[in-house]
């Protein structure tokens, strides 16, 4: 048996110089690129040939004063991107809680319907989602007949590209017709969750070629763990009995649906040892995105302002990568010869788009833990749908186990409502 070295070496090279191995046998580039670590390896490749010019770029400009002594056409930008604004004061909290105090005070039946339009809209924009990622990544395009085995579309990446160029452009045109407040972080401190929020979602993707939906739909119910580890090395977070306890339970349900998980007919049902990785890179990637978020809205930022900036560099990321791998117009190309599959990819970002939209409107009108339970419920009904249309089977243990996973998760929004509700009731009134 051939060492590890012999073994990796071809991959380094191809890694390094694609162009000259490509040139000289064309068909090693089909064996490698099949390998997911390979194919992360290449993305990220990519996405060091803008961070790394970037990098230098921003520390020139600090260490030269630029702020002072610069001046001319590009000085705006430059101070947008590298220093930002300088008001730093707060957040939107007092708007938030305004249009949240008048949304209490109107009908009881006006209040209901905003409710189930928030409910209907985000179940609707993320249930369509969960449907079309599964049949996107696990099922082929073009098989005319049933011994015609069609076409996979395999590159992950492109999908995340669709997803945040159309979120981009919601998201402008939202700052653009609706008033939005002074913007002053630095620019560049965007790509930090952006990066991570690409490797989250190329690994979301990338996963589904290893794992049953319903597996990932569970362990993204349970990042709730590495959210909490990330808050404490990052934020310094502290966290009360009750959020160990509810963590607990969680790992607790997953690890019984996952050791219960059997083996049926269709190779998509598979929990395997790479798909496990690229889900446990999915958790730490969204959880740091989350916090770093947390510690951007210490400037004055509206939401969607937050979404446009993310957007943008994961629009530059992505779309600099995809053309350095030629990945692009291939992708391009297989839209052309499949037009189902341009259908599925639009209606994808358009879902996602329109998802991240009212989860603002819903955070904006009833507050967090009613989103929560919104967003709970859809990952239930998520792993209904998906054993329902692709044939997923779950065991008696398995379901016991997605039952103790939503039971701590509704334990949690119930804790930290009483909790909120305490401290509110504890504040002295005013006269």
């Amino acid at each position: 048996m051939p060492s590890f070295s012999w073994r990796i070496w071809p991959a380094l090279v191809l890694l390094f110089f694609p162009c000259a191995v490509i040139a000289e046998d064309p068909s090693l580039l089909d064996g490698w690129h099949d390998v997911w670590f390979f194919r992360f390896l290449v993305n990220m490749l990519g996405y060091a040939t803008i961070i790394v010019p970037g990098y230098f770029l921003i520390s020139y400009f600090k260490r030269s004063n630029y702020l002072d002594r610069g001046s001319g056409l590009c000085y705006p930008v430059i101070k947008t991107c590298v220093f930002g604004g300088e008001d730093k004061n707060g957040l939107l909290d007092d708007v938030s809680v305004s249009s949240r105090n008048e949304a209490d005070s109107g009908s009881s039946l006006k209040q209901a319907l905003k409710l189930i339009f928030c409910a209907a809209g985000l179940q609707a924009s993320y249930l369509t989602w969960g449907v079309l990622q599964e049949r996107v990544m696990t099922r082929s395009y073009g098989a005319i007949a049933p011994d015609h085995d069609g076409e996979k579309f395999k590159d992950s990446q492109f999908l995340v590209f669709m997803n945040r160029i159309l979120a981009l452009t919601v998201s402008g045109l939202w700052c653009v017709l609706f008033k939005q407040p002074r913007h002053s972080v630095p620019m560049y401190k965007y790509s930090f969750a952006s990066l991570s929020n690409i490797l989250s979602s190329w690994c979301q993707y990338e996963a589904l070629k290893f794992i049953s939906f319903p597996t990932q739909v569970l362990a993204k119910a349970s990042k709730v763990i590495p959210v909490m580890l990330m808050g404490k090395i990052i934020s310094r977070k502290s966290y009360e009995y009750w959020e160990y306890f509810t963590a607990v339970l969680i790992s607790v349900g997953v690890s019984m649906f996952l050791l219960s998980s059997t083996t049926s007919k269709h190779p998509s049902t598979v929990t395997t040892f790479s798909g496990v990785i690229i889900l446990v890179g999915y958790i730490v990637f969204d959880s740091f995105t989350s916090n770093w978020q947390d510690n951007l809205f210490k400037y004055k930022m509206s939401s969607v302002q937050m979404m446009f900036g993310v957007n943008l560099f994961s629009c530059l990321f992505t779309v600099g990568s995809l053309l350095e791998q030629g990945a692009f117009f291939e992708s391009l190309a297989f839209m052309t010869r499949h037009s189902e599959f341009a259908f599925h990819a639009v209606l994808l970002s358009v879902c996602s788009a329109c998802g991240q939209l009212f989860i603002f409107y819903t955070i904006n009108q009833f507050g967090a833990a009613v989103f929560t339970i919104i967003m709970t419920l859809r990952q239930a009904f998520a792993i209904l749908l998906s054993c329902f249309l692709y044939g997923h089977s779950v065991t008696v243990v398995g379901g016991f186990g997605v039952a103790v996973v939503f039971l701590a998760l509704f334990l949690r929004v119930y804790a930290r409502s009483r909790m909120k509700s305490s401290r509110q009731s504890s504040l002295p009134q005013k006269v």
